[in-house]
């Protein structure tokens, strides 16, 4: 027989038939019979706690033991001593069962099986019916033992979820665990959980969002702090990089044959040389070996394709764009610095390998790169490949050569083999055809790719009629080796047919490879010759996009030339960049803005090439309408010094005066080459030209064809001499009929506000732009608006909603891929809780600082080392403040907006570090600076506005207000 008491009390036959029990009194005796099967109740306790209005007879209770051994069997209960106890096996008891199963799983999940604990805690959570101990729920003994099975079940259900995120079902538990911690707000063990199985779906700010209201709650309720595992899990989470993957080596598509030995070798090379060169003629395997090298060398790397690169000034946007980093923050400050400062600062503590694929065309720059990132990045290890050697110090040369006979016949097997099944070909005839081709692995492989539809005799035939080479070829040099891949190239080129030779040639055009839909546009060719391009080795397809090997895209842009179409297929190659990005513009201010921002990220080698043609051919008018419409996608990711030379070159071709009709374009691009190295004076020299073309754009409501450079002028200018003109040219446009643009007039209109002293008007400003902003789904302008938001409310005093609203807008810049943002808003917390919690305080400092230096970020490396600046002063340790104080000075930039708060509390501090000193003199002049600093942007710096720069009350008294 078989007995529930979780739930209401039952009893059942082996059959599964229910047996009658009688009334509650019943019900009652056999529950706590059965709570503890097998141990003795005394029947004093029986008789006071089967009825709920006081105690029964010892007859009575006689009367219904009596009835309910009737009922279950005589040998059920049994007489002992002064009491009675249930004789049943405990395992019979699905309470005894569920508590058995329970503690099986918790052991299975310490042991590391998660498998089997998940399996035994459904079953024994399966086993729950309702409350337990329903028909005692008044007694003594069943509020004891109810709470004691609640905690099981509580404890059974956190240790089910926990297996159930080793075992990756992270997304199904978060609305679980969500309503848990809500009916549980102080368990704290639910609340780790919750965090990790948000991060572990990309929820690293909703994670440490939950720690912060948990937190608080343990404070608020119980005047405790978080347990020291969850601190431990906070501190894991923080610790953890959210910053983009850096670009991983290809995946290939075909096997590795005859160099696993060289893998090893140059491999051990790398664990005591810094810089290895694979070096070799095309088409020998040079990149293939790195990646299989990379494959076992690291644990960190990244690859980085040199091919497309035409210009060498490029490589340091290429770099920073291949490890996922962007060229400064949302906030739209560049600090500074150069790109390569930016990855210097970057890889300045990282251990990684760095593989830099094709660098002979622009070799002098890649040697001067990697010459200056080893010395400053001492844990940095290059592996590049080359056609000659970087000729730098500690270089270390690996000749790459042609594959010994064995495995070139391998090769050339394995290839054959894949487009025609059981092609098995003469020994002798396969040797011949690849001595003939110098065993070089490319050559081999298009050369096996014609079996398709040629015979191996016909194969050979055409070979030494093409090439006029003999069996014996083993004394080529490498020249001579190159010679032969290009001839094999221009032999594969030559049978294929006129409309597979016309879409080849003008796919080269693509420097980032092509959707079909793009390739078919601009090679004018339909699927079916692109389809047989790939089937001939002449194009690769992966991940829904074509691409080209390089050595067959150089020699077809050679045909391209010499065909006569090269202005024309890069015109149409452009257009269709510029209409891509004119169609993505509005998407980018709307909810499917992630989407949109990841089509463009996979155009953005297609973007430069197109902008640097335009350059070449002196498009000037495509240009423009490129570089405007990509705008905004820029500004976003991060990424306007990658065309700030394009934009630089364009307006020296223009001058002061756009073409008729595109002075909004003309806006765009200033800003564009105002962001890149000497953008200040290209500024200085546009900005009055600019600030007219754009008003003229803009002569009432109605909103433009590019509403975000509104915003990013108001940017731009906070800095400037008169920043309310800036302020008031787009606080305008509250009543356009675009929402978008409504939004961000209203972020703007908050500053202005907040420049008057109208802190309350700045947070209903402030407050409109984040619902505006969230209505059209842009999270670009939400964390903006959220940030603005979160330093008025620290400024009133507001902490607790300071910090949940920067939480907010950190979760919108993990979403972006916004590392230095990041970075911000994680100094902006520190600086929201560091009079209440300087530990909680200085770690996010340290993790701010730590993401600002991994993205190679100085301005945002600047804040995070000002507030450690903060935490050294209150440690009592005013030369450490003094010395991060000063490093954080050099660092801001004073022409940006977001750089002033930071500007004013650091000149503050090296205030405050002069007073402990006893030097008034400095002190007060340090404070003064403070103040022009403020007025700068806020024009009378208000007690409010400074707050808002987040002054503490004692500098804003000491900071002569104007």
């Amino acid at each position: 027989m078989r007995f529930s008491i979780l739930g209401e009390t039952l009893a059942r036959r082996d059959d599964g038939t229910v047996v009658p029990l009688g009334g509650p009194a019943r019900r009652a005796l056999l529950t706590l019979l059965l709570v503890s099967p097998g141990e003795v109740v005394s029947a004093d306790r029986l008789a006071d706690e089967i009825a709920s209005g006081g105690s029964v007879s010892a007859h009575a209770l006689q009367a219904q033991v009596s009835r309910l051994r009737a009922a279950l069997g005589a040998a059920a209960i049994e007489r002992a001593g002064t009491g009675y106890r249930a004789v049943v096996d405990p395992d019979d008891v699905d309470a005894c069962r569920f508590e058995r199963l329970a503690q099986e799983g918790r052991t299975a999940l310490s042991d590391g099986d998660a498998g089997r604990a998940v399996a035994l805690l459904h079953e024994a959570l399966g086993l729950w019916r309702g409350t337990a101990l329903a028909d005692i729920a008044g007694s003594q003994t069943a509020q004891a033992a109810a709470a004691r099975l609640e905690e099981c079940r509580l404890g059974a259900l956190e240790d089910r979820i926990e297996g159930e995120l080793r075992l990756g079902k992270s997304r199904a538990a978060v609305p679980e665990l969500r309503e848990l911690v809500g009916r549980h707000p102080l368990r704290e063990r639910l609340a780790g959980l919750l965090m990790r199985a948000l991060f572990a779906e990309g929820g690293q700010a909703e994670a440490l969002v939950v720690f912060e209201e948990t937190r608080q709650r343990l404070a608020d309720e119980l005047g405790a702090d978080p347990s020291v595992e969850l601190v431990a899990l906070h501190r894991e989470l923080l610790s953890v990089d959210p910053s983009p993957s850096p670009a991983a080596p290809p995946a290939p598509l075909t096997s590795f044959v005859g160099r696993a030995g060289e893998v090893g070798e140059i491999a051990d090379l790398l664990r005591v040389a810094r810089l290895v060169t694979l070096t070799g003629p095309g088409g020998v395997g040079k990149t293939r070996l790195s990646v299989e090298v990379a494959g076992v060398a690291a644990d960190d790397v990244c690859f980085v394709e040199i091919a497309p690169v035409r210009d060498g000034t490029d490589l340091p946007q290429v770099l920073l764009s291949a490890l996922g980093l962007r060229e400064n923050g949302l906030q739209l400050g560049g600090g500074g610095q150069t790109s390569t400062e930016r990855l210097i600062t970057a890889l300045s503590d990282r251990v990684l390998l760095l593989v830099l694929d094709n660098c002979e065309h622009v070799i002098e720059q890649v040697a001067a790169l990697a010459a200056r990132l080893l010395a400053a990045c001492p844990r940095l290890r290059v592996l590049a490949t080359s056609r000659e050697p970087l000729a730098v110090i500690g270089e270390n040369l690996w000749q790459v050569r042609p594959l010994d006979d064995a495995a070139a016949a391998q090769l050339f097997a394995d290839r054959a083999d894949a487009v025609r099944r059981g092609s098995a070909a003469d020994p002798e005839r396969v040797r011949r055809i690849c001595t003939a081709l110098d065993n070089l692995p490319l050559a081999i492989e298009l050369a096996a790719a014609r079996l398709r539809t040629m015979d191996i005799d016909d194969l050979a035939g055409r070979l030494d009629d093409r090439l006029g080479l003999v069996t014996a070829r083993s004394n080529r040099t490498a020249d001579e080796r190159h010679r032969t891949l290009r001839s094999v190239v221009a032999w594969s080129w030559e049978l294929l047919s006129e409309s597979e030779q016309r879409a080849a040639r003008r796919f080269t055009v693509f420097a980032a490879g092509a959707t079909a839909a793009a390739a078919r546009q601009v090679c004018e060719s339909d699927g079916e010759t692109l389809e047989s391009l790939i089937d001939k080795s002449l194009l690769e397809v992966a991940d829904g996009r074509f691409r080209m090997l390089e050595t067959i895209r150089a020699y077809g842009a050679e045909q391209l030339e010499a065909a006569g179409e090269d202005r024309t297929v890069r015109r149409a190659h452009a257009r269709l960049v510029l209409e891509l990005a004119r169609t993505a513009d509005p998407h980018l201010r709307r909810d499917e803005q992630l989407e949109w921002l990841g089509v463009l990220a996979a155009e953005h080698g297609n973007l430069l090439a197109a902008a640097r043609w335009a350059v070449r051919a002196a498009e000037w008018e495509t240009l423009l309408e490129l570089l405007a419409s990509a705008s905004t996608y820029l500004w976003i990711r991060g990424l306007p010094t990658s065309v700030a030379p394009q934009a630089v070159a364009l307006l020296d071709a223009i001058g002061d005066v756009p073409p008729a009709a595109l002075g909004e374009d003309y806006v765009a691009c200033v800003l564009l080459a105002a962001a890149g190295t000497g953008g200040l004076v290209v500024w200085r020299r546009h900005r009055t030209r600019a600030e007219q073309a754009l008003t003229a754009a803009w002569p009432d409501a109605r909103p433009g064809r590019y509403p975000a450079v509104l915003l990013l002028w108001m940017m731009r200018n906070a800095t400037e001499d008169d920043p309310q003109r800036a302020f008031a040219l787009v606080a305008s446009r509250r009543d356009c009929p675009e929402p978008w643009v409504r939004a961000a007039a209203q972020y703007v209109s908050g500053f202005a506000l907040l420049g008057e002293g109208d802190t309350a008007g700045a947070e209903r400003a402030f407050g409109t732009a984040v619902e505006g902003f969230r209505s059209v789904g842009d999270r670009w302008g939400s964390a903006l608006a959220l940030d603005a938001l979160a330093g008025l409310a620290g400024a009133s005093g507001d902490r607790t909603r300071a910090i949940t609203l920067t939480n907010e807008a950190l979760a919108l810049t993990m979403r972006l891929g916004a590392l230095e943002d990041s970075a911000d808003l994680l100094t902006n917390r520190g600086d929201q809780i560091v009079g209440d919690d300087a530990v909680a305080a200085g770690a996010d400092y340290a993790q701010a600082a730590a993401l600002a230096r991994r993205a190679g970020s100085s301005t945002y490396l600047a804040a995070a080392l000002r507030g450690l600046g903060d935490i050294a002063l209150l440690d009592q340790d005013p030369a450490e403040a003094e010395r991060l104080y000063t490093e954080a000075l050099e660092r801001i930039d004073p022409h940006w907006v977001k750089s002033v708060g930071n500007r004013v509390r650091t000149l503050a501090g090296l205030a405050r570090v002069a007073e402990i000193r006893g030097d008034r003199t400095t002190a007060l002049a340090r404070y003064q600076e403070a103040a022009d600093s403020a007025t700068a942007v806020l024009g009378d710096a208000t007690r409010d506005a400074l707050r808002m720069l987040g002054l503490p009350e004692t500098v804003i008294d000491a900071v002569s207000l104007r």
